[in-house]
C-alpha cells in the first residue's frame, strides 16, 4: 500500500548541500560529522511525522506521496527547498540594538531577533549588517532518505504530532473518540487552536484539561 496524505511514517534522513555538506540528519554517524568539533553531542533519534502536515520539508512530503518503504534520494533546486536568496532580507540594524541587549555582534554571530533569526554579516561604526535569509535559502539540496515502517499505532502517531506541535512531551489519553491532553494553565488556550486539526488527522475530539500547580506550604522552622 502507497502512502498518502495523513499517513504517519518513521525514517531515517539525512540533508546535504550540493557540494556533500551535511546540514540535518536523524542518523547517528553523519550527525557525528554535522558537529565534528563541538563540545556537546545531539543524541540520535526516531522521526515519525504526518505526511502533508508540514512536519518536514514540503517538497519531501509531497515526494512521498504515493511511495512505499524503501530508500531513496530526493534532489531539490533552491526554488523547491528553502527558497531563492532574497537580498532585502539583508538589512541593517544599529548598532544601539545590541547595546541595549549588552551583545557584542561580530560576524558570522547568530542572533534571535523578535522571533527572525540572523546572521551578522559585517560590523562597521554605528552599522551591522544582518542577514534574516535562511542559511540553506539560495542552494540546491538533496535528500537521502530511507523509510523503515508505516505507524499505525495511534498512540506513536499523537505523542510524535503533540510533540512536534508543543515542543514539549504532554500526558495525553484516548477514550471514547476524546482525545484529553494535559498541560499547565499557559498552554491550554493554545492547544485548543488546534482542535480542528486533531479532527481532520484522527477524527477525535480535542479536551484539554487543565494541571493545577501544587501550592507549597511554607513551612515554620521551630
Amino acid at each position: 500500500m502507497t502512502f498518502q496524505k495523513n499517513d504517519f511514517i518513521e525514517i531515517e534522513f539525512t540533508g546535504k548541500t550540493k557540494e556533500g555538506e551535511i546540514f540535518d540528519s536523524n542518523i547517528k554517524e553523519d550527525l557525528q560529522k554535522l558537529h565534528q568539533g563541538h563540545d556537546y553531542e545531539i543524541p540520535a533519534k526516531p522521526f515519525i511525522f504526518c505526511i502533508g502536515q508540514g512536519m518536514f520539508l514540503k517538497s519531501v512530503e509531497d515526494f512521498l506521496i504515493g511511495k512505499n518503504l524503501g530508500a531513496y534520494k530526493i534532489e531539490l533546486e533552491a526554488e523547491k527547498a528553502f527558497g531563492k536568496r532574497l537580498l532585502q532580507l539583508v538589512q541593517m540594524v544599529p548598532s544601539k540594538f545590541f547595546k541595549e541587549q549588552k551583545i557584542n555582534p561580530f560576524p558570522g554571530a547568530t542572533f534571535n531577533f523578535d522571533g527572525r533569526i540572523g546572521k551578522v554579516l559585517t560590523v562597521s561604526g554605528g552599522r551591522v549588517m544582518v542577514d534574516f535569509n535562511n542559511p540553506l535559502a539560495g542552494k540546491d539540496i538533496s535528500y537521502q532518505v530511507k523509510v523503515l515502517r508505516k505507524v499505525e499505532d495511534l498512540n506513536e502517531q499523537l505523542k510524535s504530532f503533540i510533540d512536534f506541535l508543543f515542543r514539549q512531551d504532554l500526558k495525553f489519553e484516548v477514550k471514547n473518540k476524546v482525545l484529553t491532553i494535559f498541560a499547565g494553565p499557559k498552554l491550554t488556550k493554545f492547544i485548543e487552536l488546534f482542535s480542528e486539526k486533531f479532527k481532520e488527522i484522527f477524527s477525535l475530539e480535542l479536551k484539554v484539561e487543565e494541571i493545577k500547580e501544587e501550592k507549597k506550604e511554607n513551612v515554620a522552622k521551630e
